[in-house]
């Protein structure tokens, strides 16, 4: 579609244009508004700032963020405008009973409080912080691996665990996470280095930044992610010894970790939800000679008391 197009109100162009379109090689005539492969925009500004903050559109929820189903539809009240039986007069009587019903400042609001979670449901994943905050996070694979990590990863490894940031695809980074970033001096960019987890051990006197990365499909700490989160906590002022990466997976056999085992950076570690005891170190011996005597006894477990 372009403006050009979108002045053209007589049915024969209109319908023309319709047939054109589905050819292979169509141009239309003017500026497009959204190339063929857009998606992006269409699904944050068309949909979830637009359609869906009108409540124009509805949401099923339920679904992964990374599920294929449908995630879209229109309102019922909303899609019954477009009944071609409509004569222009009910069409207008119509259409102003749905704003009347709709675009009101009260409406507007329910809206708005409905879809940022506000209302009370039993949906999605809830996670427990180690402080015991909690907060619910999309259905979804990646969610109860990151469930896990929160949970019992950060209990296991952790001596005094918080967590700084729980990000997912549906909301980057809430306030409160803002706000302890910014406290932390660190400069994440939702748009580039934002990692899924970052969570911190305060116990130590100098605390230990944990850089989590979930795969359920892909998205692992590779040599060049580890880099760019390195550089993220070093230039905040923290030493590069006081810094860690994880990838967690669900297990051994996912699709996700032998897709990406092969690519995780060196002197980094990685943790399975079917496993919770063990960690796989991918030992970096770079700064120097280490024999497999040192690691070995690094390894034993710990007399206990």
């Amino acid at each position: 579609m372009t403006d050009t197009q979108s002045r053209r109100g007589d049915i024969r162009a209109r319908l023309r244009y319709a047939k054109e379109s589905l050819k292979p090689g169509f141009s239309p005539s003017g500026r497009r508004w959204y190339a063929d492969n857009t998606r992006e925009p269409i699904r944050d500004e068309t949909l979830r700032d637009g359609l869906v903050a009108l409540g124009a559109v509805v949401v099923r929820t339920g679904l992964a963020t990374t599920s294929s189903r449908p995630r879209y539809a229109l309102r019922r009240s909303f899609a019954a405008l477009f009944d071609p039986g409509l004569l222009e007069s009910d069409f207008e009587q119509a259409a102003n009973a749905w704003r009347r019903a709709n675009l009101t400042p009260g409406a507007l609001a329910r809206v708005a409080l409905t879809t940022k979670g506000v209302a009370p449901t039993s949906e999605g994943v809830l996670v427990t912080f180690p402080n015991g905050e909690t907060r619910r996070m999309a259905a979804g694979p990646s969610s109860e691996i990151a469930k896990s990590v929160v949970e019992i990863f950060a209990a296991k490894f952790l001596e005094r665990p918080g967590v700084v940031l729980l990000s997912e695809s549906q909301a980057k980074i809430i306030g409160r996470d803002e706000d302890l970033i910014s406290r932390l001096r660190l400069r994440i960019d939702p748009g580039g280095n934002l990692p899924d987890i970052l969570l911190v051990d305060l116990e130590p006197a100098e605390p230990l930044l944990v850089f989590v990365e979930i795969v359920a499909t892909d998205g692992a700490v590779t040599a060049e992610r580890k880099e760019a989160l390195l550089r993220l906590a070093t230039e905040a002022g923290f030493h590069r010894k006081r810094v860690a990466f994880v990838t967690a997976y669900h297990d051994r056999g996912s699709a996700g970790f032998k897709k990406t085992v092969s690519r995780l950076a060196w002197g980094s570690f990685a943790w399975f939800v079917t496993e919770p005891d063990h960690l796989l170190a991918q030992y970096d011996g770079s700064d120097g000679q280490h024999y497999l005597t040192e690691l070995v006894e690094s390894w034993q477990p710990r007399p206990t008391a």
